[in-house]
């Protein structure tokens, strides 16, 4: 019989430090079929599906509409990858939001200095809270400084993180507040517009970024990815699948990113202590089905 998971159930279920554990494997898999997300229009919006699985494990899709009805909700569908019946089906927004938190968990881990414990987070949305309960599961975060536009729902966020996820968050009024000084940062906005000076940045600051990366729209300047020693992203494919392009392509920094698994291989050099890195979040496909095969017991 077909599993129909909620939100409610993720909840209950899902641990950040297990999502992470399920997105490192699947980032690992040398059998992972990842192509670029494809979409179709849809009179006013579109619908945007990613596809994915493991060869004789499991396979499915993600799919969502961008009409903005029923903002955040997705459908994932399992299969079971030797009898090919649907062996689940998740509705609703959380493991979407945890997929992605646990990715960037992944490569948090990857590339921040081992003794990384204060974070600072330029954002405060659904995205922005799942980074955090991620990072939270692979560094011990001493000092978490929040920054977001609107003061209101940046102290409502601080509030959330202290009592959900029990971690020592602040409020801070300006996003140079929030990277300064920090062993890690994590840009989780829409902003079309750089969001941080990448000379706010302390030596061995560990970059994550979630938000616009595409040419005239970006949430950092090309000169963050410039100064970086390392540059990694979940899925190069995705990322070179852009259009309009990567905010990076043609420039020599392109030419440097490389496939988290390979840093979690060890086939990229570790970078030294006073390395900027950087992660590039882009959605790797099949990773929704993944955590949620997971769930169930196919992984």
């Amino acid at each position: 019989m077909t599993e129909i998971i909620t939100d409610a159930d993720i909840r209950a279920r899902l641990t950040a430090a297990d999502a992470v554990a399920a997105m490192r494997a699947a980032v690992l898999a040398e059998d992972l079929v990842a192509p670029p997300r494809v979409s179709t229009g849809l009179g006013d919006g579109r619908m945007v599906f990613t596809v994915g699985g493991r060869p004789g494990h499991w396979y499915g899709f993600r799919s969502y509409d961008t009409l903005g009805l029923a903002d955040g909700e997705q459908a994932v569908v399992l299969h079971d990858g030797t009898t090919g019946r649907i062996a689940g089906i998740a509705v609703g927004e959380l493991l979407g939001q945890f997929r992605t938190g646990a990715l960037g968990g992944v490569a948090v881990d990857a590339i921040a200095r081992r003794d990384a414990s204060t974070l600072g987070v330029v954002g405060t949305g659904a995205q922005a809270y799942a980074q955090v309960w991620a990072i939270g599961a692979v560094r011990a975060l001493t000092d978490v400084t929040v920054y977001g536009r609107d003061p209101v729902r940046r102290n409502a966020f601080v509030d959330r993180l202290r009592s959900e996820l029990a971690v020592p968050a602040r409020a801070v009024d300006t996003p140079g507040e929030a990277a300064t000084g920090r062993d890690i940062v994590v840009l989780a906005t829409n902003s079309g517009t750089p969001v941080i000076d990448d000379a706010w940045l302390s030596p061995g600051t560990a970059v994550t970024t979630l938000g616009p990366k595409q040419r005239g729209r970006a949430e950092f300047a090309a000169a963050l990815a410039e100064r970086a020693t390392l540059l990694t992203t979940d899925s190069p494919t995705q990322l070179t699948a852009y259009d309009p392009p990567f905010v990076i392509a043609d420039t020599p920094a392109a030419d440097r990113v490389v496939p988290l698994r390979a840093v979690l291989t060890g086939e990229a050099p570790r970078p030294a202590d006073h390395d900027i890195r950087l992660y590039f979040s882009v959605g790797l496909a099949g990773t929704e089905v993944a955590l949620l095969a997971y769930l169930l017991g196919l992984s």
